[in-house]
């Protein structure tokens, strides 16, 4: 997609670059934290008080089990990354760091 396709809106971007969008379920749960070692992630930590790697993060989600949240990979590495919804606080890049 180009600028001109898109009347100069690069919202769709993001959207673009995931690989995989999953829908929730109802009982979905949410990324509060990301858990990281030596300053990488290495999972997550979701709002009912788990704690997931990162393949057990994108397994959910794909399940349905967590919202918010697409799916994408980087060097055959698969991770999750936050949905554009104009809000900052949200995007899991922004949320607090746990360690395991």
């Amino acid at each position: 997609m180009n600028i001109d396709q898109n009347n100069g809106d690069l919202s769709a971007l993001p959207l673009n670059a995931m690989q995989e969008i999953p829908a929730p379920s109802a009982d979905a749960k949410q990324v509060v934290a990301l858990v990281k070692q030596s300053g990488r992630v290495s999972g997550y930590q979701l709002s009912d008080g788990r704690i997931l790697s990162k393949q057990e993060g994108v397994q959910l989600a794909r399940q349905g089990g967590i919202q918010g949240v697409g799916i994408s990979s980087r060097k055959g590495n698969e991770y999750l990354k936050s949905l554009p919804d104009q809000q900052e606080d949200n995007n899991l890049g922004n949320l607090p760091s746990v360690s395991r």
